[in-house]
């Protein structure tokens, strides 16, 4: 009985001991499979850093304004008799826009005239009779103060009459008419916006920081929606009086020129001033610049040999974007070769395949031809 047993344990011991073997062979086997299958090459995109020049810069939000712009308006009521204007026209300073019917005012007008005419031969007759002394000189004075007074109620009546009549206050172009011929206007009703379109001011904020790096004259350039790449040059014409005690921000506005008129009033715009010296900087297109919440970095490839190397994660400093690309003040040197594409697939140490047949161009100013 007990040599039974003894060979049943033992048979038990080499079957338990088998399927342990098995199952650790097993798993050494699927560790090696997955440690082979774990890291193969990513396929990237680089380019290499070089060293430009490299100018700081400031950079805002902005709103186009003209440099004289005004919703026209007569001070005084009445029905529209011409419009001597179209939508959208370029207009002459003091062309008449729009008359109001005057027919009133203009004989009033005529009447006070008449009277100062009265008034001025009466008194030049009296100027002659009093050397004769058959007027007294309290007679003369009348007939002067009488004449003064005549005169300025014709004055009065022109200004009333021309109140009646639209001119343009300044040259630029017009807006869409809001009035038509026979219609009753009150005064103060918007007839039409004017204008002026060239040159053309950009109004932005900057921080009272900033302050120390902005001086009348200097380089700004805008942006626009509008038209995507393009850059439209001018320079700083003021900087407000005063810090905005709220926000503590400054103003400041540039003059840009504008000839043909497509920047229009009323526009969004970012604007951009160079400040300092030009450095030599290394810089890198702005995709190569990867964001975490432990800081900005770039993989660099290292050991690279027939197309392959192994990525290197390197944390950097940088400065402000321009257009494209951005500048490295620490991290990497000029020619390593940095990954722009395809980072999202590595870590320290990945291994990595070079496919550049697809690298876009990266420019500090694009423009719409490079797009």
């Amino acid at each position: 009985m007990t040599k039974r047993m003894t060979i049943m344990l033992a048979v038990m011991a080499v079957l338990f001991g088998g399927l342990y073997g098995f199952q650790t062979f097993k798993d050494v086997m699927i560790r090696k499979a997955i440690g082979a299958m774990a890291n193969p090459p990513q396929t990237v995109s680089t380019v290499v850093a070089s060293t430009a020049p490299w100018r700081s810069t400031l950079s805002s939000v902005a709103s186009l304004r003209a440099v004289n712009g005004a919703d026209l308006a007569l001070q005084a009521s009445g029905i529209v008799q011409r419009i001597q204007f179209n939508s959208g026209d370029e207009v002459a300073e003091g062309q008449p826009l729009l008359q109001l019917v005057a027919t009133d005012d203009a004989a009033k007008l005529q009447s006070l005239q008449a009277t100062a005419e009265n008034y001025a031969i009466v008194l030049k007759r009296d100027e002659e009779q009093i050397k004769f002394n058959a007027v007294s000189q309290a007679t003369l004075d009348s007939d002067r103060a009488s004449l003064k007074n005549a005169r300025a109620l014709v004055e009065q009546q022109k200004a009333i009459v021309e109140q009646k009549t639209l001119r343009a206050p300044f040259a630029g172009r017009l807006g869409i008419r809001a009035v038509d011929i026979g219609q009753f206007l009150s005064a103060g009703t918007t007839i039409v916006t004017l204008q002026s379109l060239d040159p053309i001011y950009v109004d932005f904020y900057l921080p009272q920081q900033a302050l120390a790096s902005i001086n009348i004259g200097q380089d700004v350039t805008a942006t626009v929606d509008a038209f995507p790449g393009e850059r439209f040059m001018g320079r700083v014409s003021a900087i407000n009086a005063k810090v905005d005690s709220g926000s503590r921000n400054i103003q400041v506005r540039a003059t840009i020129a504008n000839n043909p008129a497509r920047l229009l009033p009323g526009m969004f715009a970012k604007a951009e001033i160079d400040t300092g010296k030009p450095e030599d900087i290394v810089t890198v297109p702005l995709t190569a610049i990867v964001n975490n919440a432990y800081g900005d970095l770039v993989y660099v490839v290292d050991h690279l040999h027939d197309g392959q190397g192994a990525a290197r994660q390197m944390f950097v400093k940088t400065r402000p974007a321009k257009g494209d690309r951005i500048a490295v003040t620490d991290g990497i040197k000029s020619g390593e070769s940095v990954v722009i594409a395809g980072q999202i697939k590595l870590r320290n140490g990945s291994p990595v395949r070079i496919d550049n047949s697809h690298v876009p161009l990266a420019e500090a100013a694009p423009t719409v031809a490079d797009q």
